[in-house]
């Protein structure tokens, strides 16, 4: 995509009769950059010298929709595989462990998360990689977008990633979202205890045939599986989580609390409290009742 994107530029380039060191200074950067660019030799363009580009070779924005192909040749192969499904997925279901899914970030929440653990050459990289990010969930509110299923660690909730005035941004976010039809969003209490996606993430996607593949993420990896087999597996262990998890309601009730700083002293209710409770939501929706202990928890009607 590299190629491809500095094929374009020379040929723009070109009928509009400039030299690379025109171009250069018209967009203001080093002629030797355009050299760069035009090859697919060094770093790759960013985002704003793409708006340039365009804007000064009349491109009709063919440069800016080419730009986030150039972005992700960045990743792993298996990693640029995971965003294609993603993007073709009628189906996701997320269990985070320490971060609020990218789907759900505001901006200044990724922006903190961004931060962490990558080597950036300036600020400028770092809000390419936010702009990415927080565009990826302009599919949430297409008319093609899928079900989204989420369930967060508790820890999630309570580390104040960015600070706490961020942290409460993104706590309201996520009631907000959790208002749509097609968001789901529960609560994996502490004590839970122990369960079988403990240590990483873990995402289900479910494509338009109707297969699925699943992606795992620790600090340091992540792995796409495909195998059919190994991705029943890996659902099968998410149906299980959700059902350990609190209810929604119950979770929305959980954030709520955080919020408002009094989740010091929030009474999380018993297993069996919750399991009662969530025995009655399913049955004012019509839904089956929870088999014992790993059942599969119905996927939630559309509201009318």
């Amino acid at each position: 995509m590299a190629a491809l994107f500095g094929s374009r530029v020379r040929k723009l380039r070109t009928a509009a009769g400039l030299t690379q060191a025109e171009l250069g200074v018209r967009t203001h950067v080093a002629g030797t950059r355009i050299i760069q660019i035009e090859q697919a030799s060094g770093a790759r363009p960013t985002l704003e010298l793409a708006h340039a580009l365009d804007a000064v070779l009349g491109a009709d924005n063919l440069l800016v929709d080419l730009w986030p192909y150039v972005y992700r040749e960045a990743f792993p192969d298996w990693s640029r595989r995971f965003m294609a499904y993603s993007e073709r997925a009628v189906d996701i279901r997320e269990y985070a462990a320490h971060v609020v899914p990218g789907l759900l970030q505001t901006e200044d929440y990724a922006r903190a998360v961004l931060k962490v653990g990558r080597t950036l050459g300036s600020e400028e990289q770092l809000e390419e990689r936010v702009t990415a990010r927080v565009g990826r969930q302009e599919r949430l509110g297409a008319l093609d977008r899928p079900e989204l299923w989420v369930v967060l660690d508790e820890s999630v909730l309570r580390r104040p990633v960015g600070g706490r005035a961020v942290m409460r941004e993104q706590l309201a976010c996520l009631l907000e979202a959790a208002a749509g039809s097609h968001i789901t969003v529960q609560v994996m209490p502490f004590d839970q205890g122990e369960h079988d996606a403990m240590g990483g993430s873990l995402t289900v996607l479910t494509l338009p045939d109707g297969s699925e593949v699943a992606y795992t993420e620790g600090a340091h990896y992540g792995q796409l599986i495909e195998d059919p087999d190994e991705v029943r597996s890996f659902s099968l262990t998410y149906d299980r989580l959700r059902a350990a998890a609190l209810p929604p309601l119950m979770s929305l009730g959980m954030i709520r609390s955080v919020m408002k700083d009094n989740h010091r002293g929030a009474n999380v209710p018993s297993r069996s409290e919750r399991r009662r409770l969530a025995q009655e939501q399913l049955q004012q929706s019509g839904g089956r009742q929870l088999r014992g202990g790993g059942g599969r928890i119905p996927r939630r009607r559309p509201r009318p």
